[in-house]
């Protein structure tokens, strides 16, 4: 088994207050429904007490007076009918308490998630967060639905039921105390024991989320490369994994819970029935009395086994929780503002890179010493080879990662300073590959934007001419997109994320070789709307294709990390450098990528 952190008893203590705090909010519920379990309690306690007067004073001296047996028999049943009715009350409280924190659980990991930063989903599998967002918070649930329910029942019944003991006979009572190390060091073990089991599986459970949703993601890939037996092959030995873990802990289980408990049970049996037997010798033994016992020890069994059986789900949402938590805990968040400086509008969207060297890792730098200018009204063209650092200045500029050498600015001022609304509002970004959420076209291009009319919306399609082929469509903007829209063509697709762009107005507009996936006929009929959008806006464009960017006032030619030429498509032609070689491959005028872009 690979080795799997375990949580020490101080830290599952933690994660429990932790998770008891999500019952704050709901106080008078709480307080209601242990009102009604102190009652369905005090009804479980008495109803053996009323049998045992019963058996001492009526029937043992065959006495049958009327009134009296009738007034037991009334008292008996008001019990027994009183406590099905307040514990269908007490239970509807509990669940609904329990149902409600988790609600608020799983908002306050999903609200997380969206706070996160680029780095975060860089380094952990889109699997293991759903993993944690459902799985784990779904063992959560159940432990408050059913675990801290039984667990509260059994400690008020335990309770009641000693205290009726010791009214009844105190020494035997005493004697009977013995049953609760024995039980509360039997719980230690399973604890100590299980923990490590539980944890490995949430480990395997959440690699084989992770395999299953990099596995459909990728099917196509699979499937051309013909990899299905690999893959196979991989997540059977997760899955293999996670089957050890899992009979690991079901033979402990099978050790510690039921049997142990029966064992502790009849030993208990035996110390009350030998009690009475060797009294019976010197002095005679109330029948009622042992009957009571007897029922009390049946009724303070039931609890403990019920909470000893759901121990396994309370280590569970323990190790669920920490890997929830965990999440909750993470620092890895979206860049925000970190400095104010006036009022932090952009106005005229003028972009300043000034010395910004950028890391992903922390060692090695990807962006190095990137310096320019881009003016409103401006487009500047990012080209070179892949990794070049072309994406990594948009991911700074979109502030999707955080920077800390050198400086960029808008209008003069630091990104830094401005809100991340303000930011977002004010640039627009397509992206090579655009997403597309279920729902319809309308939607998609709305983006839910509550302010934007459909008359916006269907301007913006008409002004990237994506509005031939939406009203060409059944239902026209009403037509229904599947995931990701996979129905549509990638052009389409990409005209969409256009016009979902333009109808919010941006003063900066970033491409991100936004006409990669569009046909040659599609382009040449939105070059004219790009040049529109890009009319009074600041315009920072990717491209691998360099007839797409001949007309950017300045184009940058970066090579590992580095700016190496910059000017105008026929300033860098007459350099006779990368982009001169780049440009005579794109055109078939050279032959080999290799000395394009290695400057020779």
């Amino acid at each position: 088994m690979d080795r799997i952190q375990t949580l020490t008893p101080k830290e599952q203590r933690n994660i429990f207050f932790r998770l008891m705090r999500y019952t704050k909010p709901h106080k008078k519920t709480i307080l209601v429904a242990f009102s009604l379990l102190l009652l369905t309690t005090i009804g479980d306690v008495l109803g053996p007490i009323i049998i045992k007067v019963f058996i001492d004073d009526y029937l043992t001296p065959r006495l049958f007076p009327y009134a009296p047996l009738m007034g037991l028999a009334a008292a008996y049943l008001f019990i027994q009918v009183g406590n099905v009715l307040i514990s269908y009350f007490q239970l509807l409280k509990f669940q609904e308490i329990a149902l409600k924190i988790i609600q608020e659980l799983r908002v306050d990991v999903f609200t997380k998630v969206q706070n996160l930063g680029m780095k975060y989903f860089d380094q952990t599998p889109a699997g293991s967060i759903v993993s944690r967002v459902t799985n784990d918070t779904e063992a959560i649930k159940d432990m408050f639905v059913s675990v801290l329910v039984s667990f509260i029942q059994g400690a008020f019944l335990l309770t009641g039921i000693f205290i009726a003991m010791f009214a009844l006979n105190s020494r035997l009572a005493f004697f009977c105390l013995f049953i609760l190390p024995v039980i509360f060091m039997i719980m230690k073990m399973y604890r100590t024991y299980s923990s490590v089991f539980y944890q490995d599986m949430r480990e395997r459970l959440s690699q084989l989320n992770a395999k299953l949703s990099e596995s459909l993601q990728g099917m196509s890939i699979i499937q051309v490369f013909r990899q299905e037996k690999r893959l196979r092959k991989e997540f059977g030995e997760i899955n293999e994994k996670h089957y050890l873990a899992g009979m690991r802990n079901i033979k402990v289980d099978g050790l510690l819970l039921r049997p142990a408990i029966d064992l502790v049970y009849v030993a208990a049996l035996i110390v009350v029935l030998s009690y009475f037997g060797i009294t019976s010798f010197n002095q005679p033994i109330e029948i009622g009395v042992l009957y009571a016992f007897v029922n009390y020890l049946d009724r303070f069994f039931e609890p403990v086994n019920q909470i000893m059986m759901r121990l396994s789900m309370f280590q569970q949402a323990i190790i669920a929780s920490s890997r929830v938590f965990k999440l909750l805990d993470e620092q890895e968040l979206t860049p925000g503002q970190t400095m104010k400086d006036g009022d932090g509008t952009i106005v005229k969207g003028e972009i300043t890179f000034t010395n910004v060297s950028f890391s992903y890792d922390g060692k090695n730098d990807v962006l190095k010493d990137i310096s320019f200018t881009a003016k409103p009204g401006e487009t500047v063209a990012l080209v070179g080879h892949t990794g070049s650092g072309k994406s990594s200045i948009i991911n700074l500029l979109m502030r999707f990662y955080e920077f800390h050498r050198g400086d960029i600015s808008i209008d003069g001022r630091s990104i830094k300073s401005y809100p991340m609304g303000e930011l977002r509002r004010k640039m627009g970004l397509v992206l090579q590959d655009p997403f597309l959420f279920y729902g319809n076209i309308r939607d998609n291009i709305k983006m839910h934007h509550e302010r934007m009319s459909d008359v916006e919306v269907e301007e913006a399609a008409a002004f990237v001419q994506a509005d031939t082929f939406i009203e060409k469509l059944p239902g026209g903007y009403e037509h229904p997109v599947v995931e990701r829209g996979s129905t549509l063509s990638s052009g389409q697709r990409q005209l969409i994320a256009f016009a979902r762009t333009i109808a919010t107005k941006p003063k900066v507009l970033v491409l991100d070789e936004a006409t990669a996936n569009i046909d040659t006929e599609t382009e040449e009929a939105i070059q004219d709307a790009l040049t529109k959008m890009r009319r009074g806006r600041t315009t920072i464009a990717i491209a691998h294709r360099l007839s797409t960017i001949q007309d950017a006032d300045l184009i940058l030619v970066l090579h590992h990390g580095e700016i190496v030429e910059r000017g105008s498509h026929q300033e860098l032609l007459l350099q006779k450098g990368i982009y001169h070689k780049m440009y005579l491959l794109q055109n078939g005028l050279v032959h080999g990528m290799e000395d394009a872009v290695s400057g020779t």
